[in-house]
């Protein structure tokens, strides 16, 4: 008989199942066919007991992910049934509502068993490229015309493959080989997780994991509501408007401090958008804890006990709890705004802490590339979907400037040039940070990116913009300047618009400009070394450093000069 674990002991194990998700995290960027996994980091892993309740999660990943996933093998649980669950096993849906939030996110699921006895689930979550219907963009009036949907379900039963569904996911996707490979090393990362734990088990003489699942579960708890606990017992509202699809859209929220919780209520925000651009609950509800726990909690590991004090409300059929069958694609353009809402409220509690608004959603596009129709195509022309994901710039913080083409809050990876053209006929012909678009503050904001892409000779593309800001750039806090909006346009200057499938004719580029972070504080109060140092790092323009900065003719001639020569330090 086991004897019950020691305090240091189950601080070990503890650590072992982060180190052990970390690997099946690791395993999947190894093995995925998808850029936006292997490349990018679009995925999530986590280990759950046997109640469904997350106790560790990979760093490597997205909190929209992995919070959305927290709550998804609680339903996992509910549609298979315990009585139906066996060794081998592996589950599958792309359910937005009881996944992640969108059709092209694939969670699976395997039940973990030792010596005959389920112990525990592994659970992982990967973008992948194509789910068939209208492709990934904002189009669709519906979910049932965003792509293919998986039910909760099994992949495989005592280590047998559906073939069935095999056979259907193939015939519904353009890109099949990409999916099935994506879904195989889903499950394999799973299974390399499951042995991990079984090794752990067996070191440290566990039959079950109850013990270490309330150790990590209790200590987490009181933790989190320890720091709750030290806040002011008050309420704040906060609220942000951006650019939405044909008509910009509000989210507002309430943030109320309580003894045991913290409750974000976002009642007042927009309807539901006939567009693609919803958000289910499960996804704002990720994003909304995810904001208050970097505020107040970071060092606390991500698990169903230090997320459960935040407690989040939205009314139904608004665009943070939109309802099936509302078309939901691209429901992270809405959910990563959320956290900079909840940071206009929490600024009003706790001053001086949280930063300025950033670029917020990831500044995404796909290709749907095929050979020229205008006139006739080379043979060795093809159809290929390529999607890239791309950053504009965080919001300025405190203390510290926002970063230069970083995700916030999505921590999603700028994809590199090499691994975009690799992925189809298409050419990046440009790309590099944006000066001047950061705003101004005592702290800067991050810069936004230039890029310019276009096809290869011999092919059109569709192209399926995912951008934001366009209209309403980042807001600056405490006296800091707002962020540079998104601009888009093709190379002859059609315009274009920041949503939406657009067509791109044979021979022309695709010119975008992604947004800055905004800054935070008065621009006069900032360093002048540090604004010599933007203008020689190619930063801020000349101009800017004199208009918004007020540095002297005399000393922007002597950077200039400085950098010219070599000589800058």
């Amino acid at each position: 008989m086991s004897k019950k674990p020691s305090t240091v002991a189950n601080q070990v194990m503890w650590n072992r199942l982060i180190s052990i998700v970390e690997e099946q995290a690791q395993a999947l960027v190894r093995t995925a066919f998808s850029t936006s996994v292997r490349e990018a980091g679009d995925l999530s892993a986590g280990v759950y007991d046997t109640h469904g309740q997350m106790l560790a999660q990979a760093v490597t990943g997205t909190p929209g992910h992995v919070n959305a996933m927290a709550d998804a093998v609680a339903h996992f649980i509910r549609r298979i049934g315990r009585q139906n669950m066996f060794e081998g096993d592996v589950y599958i849906t792309n359910d937005p509502w009881e996944g992640t939030g969108h059709l092209h996110d694939i969670t699976m699921v395997t039940p973990s068993f030792h010596q005959g006895v389920l112990v525990g689930f592994f659970a992982c979550t990967a973008h992948i490229v194509d789910i068939g219907g209208r492709g990934f963009g904002a189009d669709a009036q519906s979910v049932y015309e965003e792509g293919l949907y998986i039910p909760i379900m099994k992949f495989a039963e005592r280590g047998d493959v559906d073939g069935t569904l095999i056979k259907i996911i193939r015939g519904n996707v353009r890109e099949p080989d990409q999916l099935i490979g994506d879904i195989y090393a889903l499950a394999t990362c799973n299974e390399i997780g499951h042995r991990r734990l079984i090794d752990m088990m067996v070191e440290f003489d566990l039959a079950t994991l109850d013990d270490i699942a309330r150790f990590i579960l209790d200590h987490s708890r009181e933790a989190t509501l320890e720091r709750i606990n030290a806040l002011p017992k008050t309420e704040a509202t906060g609220e942000m408007t951006v650019d939405g699809f044909d008509t910009p859209i509000t989210l507002k929220v309430k943030i109320s401090i309580e003894d045991d919780k913290i409750i974000s209520d976002f009642t007042g925000t927009s309807g539901v958008d006939p567009k693609g651009i919803n958000c289910p609950l499960v996804y704002t509800k990720a994003y909304a804890c995810y904001a208050l726990k970097v505020a107040i909690a970071p060092e606390i590991p991500n698990n169903a006990a230090s997320l459960a004090p935040f407690e989040i409300i939205a009314e139904e059929n608004t665009i943070v709890h939109a309802l099936h069958p509302a078309p939901v694609a691209l429901r992270h353009i809405v959910g990563h705004f959320v956290p900079d809402t909840v940071f206009d409220a929490f600024d009003k509690i706790v001053p001086g802490l949280v930063p300025a608004e950033g670029a917020g959603c990831l500044c995404n596009f796909q290709m749907s590339v095929r050979p020229r129709t205008d006139a006739p195509a080379p043979s060795h022309a093809r159809r290929s979907e390529v999607l890239t994901f791309n950053s504009g710039g965080s919001g300025a913080r405190p203390n510290h400037d926002g970063l230069n083409a970083t995700a916030f809050p999505s921590g999603v990876m700028t994809m590199p040039i090499e691994a975009t053209e690799n992925a189809g006929p298409v050419i990046i012909w440009r790309k590099e940070l944006r000066p001047d678009s950061g705003g101004a503050g005592k702290t800067r904001g991050g810069l936004g990116q230039f890029m310019e892409v276009g096809a290869l000779e011999g092919h059109e593309f569709d192209l399926q913009a995912m951008f934001d800001r366009g209209a309403h750039p980042a807001r600056g806090r405490r006296g800091g300047q707002a962020g540079a909006p998104t601009t888009i346009a093709q190379d002859d200057g059609t315009a274009m618009r920041v949503k939406g499938k657009q067509f791109v004719p044979h021979g022309r580029k695709v010119m975008m400009a992604f947004p800055g972070g905004a800054g935070y504080g008065d621009p006069a109060d900032r360093d002048p070394n540090l604004v010599k140092r933007d203008l020689a790092r190619g930063y801020i323009s000349a101009q800017s450093a004199a208009e918004d900065y007020g540095l002297s003719q005399d000393d922007i001639d002597a950077v200039e000069a400085a950098v010219k020569a070599g000589d800058w330090r």
